[in-house]
């Protein structure tokens, strides 16, 4: 058995593709090639009938439905939809989503109707074989992740999450001094009465508010949480004994002290637990820039493959919430809330040209094996204007260089050996 995978990271797709662009023409020639074309599907799609959530993932983004044929159109056969977007629309633009894509017959995983909904795996059926996808989140809000269902109760549309513990460690003099400092004041108060009226777990060591302090070298670490993880385990289980090949999608923002291009730890944890567990790749994506690529045993890990699409200053709408974090009255539109959002174009995800580059990666998996890896540079249009920004393109040899000479440094820390030549990077894995 042999299958052919092309994955790319992020599409936040807000505009219609162009069918006659030569540049999307390139790209859906190439991925035409494979068998399975894999990317995270960032956005809700609706026509803003819905009522839309108190807060967002930043953006509250949301696209026509159209946008899912452009994708289709491009080459895509396989998404994955748990993100921090997905509940910007609330539960009705979930739930309108999954219609939009269920009408147009995309197989997705990674949000449902329910927790079990949400965790299961997708399937996708080629001649060689058949091919899973669990879609997994980390960067949500805690009411994003779906509710199971009971006998006597409904469950809760949402998505298939994975949540963190994040634990400080400071030696035991610091822990007490920081502790004498709090009873100074009234900062942990809610905290010990809910604790004391039983709503809220008492935690090991000491905790003010919801960050945790615990004995020990000073520093901070993530962990998965182990309930979350089990059951994810127990759905790659599932998918083992379903298909030839099993991925796992990760949409992950945090990242390990103050480098957002290195991933956290419990996102290496879990990485390293799918790949124990059997799946063939974990494709990582969330934080809008290109992380690292490990090989562990054998098998890729792409901590993050950055943004395929990102036209977040594009959204069509925004509900009044977002106009009020900028002081933007009922007379504002989306484009006086982007321009106060980014100071007039001077800062944020805007001027970034690394949130405008990144790599599409190819592989073939044959009878469990995976031989190597391709990475095809692409740029965005980080020079273009807002019209025509985000949108991908295979990228001019120096550019192409440039991206995968910073690939190759984030993936040092992995002993990952990226080759590059002919404006493309390789990695060799057997």
């Amino acid at each position: 058995m042999k299958f052919s995978i092309i994955a790319t990271g992020d599409s936040l797709l807000t505009q219609r593709l162009p069918k006659n662009d030569p540049a999307c023409l390139a790209l859906q020639e190439m991925f035409l090639q494979a068998d399975i074309r894999f990317t995270n599907f960032e956005l809700q799609v609706h026509d803003f009938e819905v009522s839309p959530s108190a807060t967002s993932g930043g953006t509250w983004v949301a696209a026509r439905p159209g946008v899912i044929q452009d994708l289709k159109w491009l080459g895509f056969n396989l998404f994955a939809g748990a993100t921090n977007h997905s509940l910007d629309w609330g539960h009705d633009g979930l739930k309108a989503t999954m219609r939009h894509l269920e009408e147009n017959d995309c197989v997705y995983a990674g949000i449902g109707r329910n927790l079990a909904e949400a965790s299961m795996p997708c399937y996708i059926d080629t001649p060689e074989g058949r091919v899973a996808l669990i879609s997994v989140c980390s960067s949500g809000k805690d009411w994003h992740i779906a509710g199971e269902q009971r006998p006597d109760v409904l469950g809760r549309p949402g998505i298939n999450m994975l949540r963190f513990q994040l634990i400080n460690y400071l030696p035991k003099e610091d822990i007490e001094t920081l502790r004498r400092i709090v009873d100074k004041t009234y900062v942990n108060a809610r905290r010990m009465q809910l604790e004391r009226e039983g709503f809220i777990k008492a935690e090991d060591g000491f905790a003010v508010g919801t960050v945790r302090f615990e004995v020990g070298e000073a520093g901070t670490k993530t962990y998965c949480n182990q309930k979350d993880l089990k059951r994810i385990m127990r759905y790659i289980s599932e998918a083992k004994r379903q298909a030839d090949v099993v991925l796992v999608s990760h949409h992950v923002h945090e990242f390990r002290g103050l480098d957002k291009a290195v991933a956290a730890d419990f996102s290496r944890e879990f990485a390293h637990a799918c790949i124990d567990a059997g799946v063939d790749a974990v494709l990582g994506h969330g934080p809008h820039i290109l992380r690292g690529m490990e090989v562990y045993k054998e098998k890729p890990i792409f901590y993050s493959l950055g943004d395929f699409i990102i036209q977040n200053d594009s959204v069509e709408r925004q509900p009044a919430d977002f106009f009020d974090i900028y002081n933007l009255g009922p007379e504002a539109t989306p484009s006086d809330g982007w321009a106060a959002r980014s100071k007039n174009g001077t800062s944020g995800l805007v001027v970034n040209r690394k949130v405008f580059e990144s790599v599409i990666a190819r592989f073939v998996v044959e009878d469990g094996a995976i031989a190597g890896v391709e990475l095809i540079p692409i740029t965005l249009g980080f020079e273009k204007p807002r019209s025509r920004k985000g949108r991908p393109e295979l990228a001019a040899k120096e550019d192409g260089e440039r991206i995968l000479t910073g690939l190759q440094a984030l993936s040092d820390e992995f002993g990952t050996k990226i080759q590059v030549r002919d404006g493309k990077g390789y990695v060799a894995i057997k």
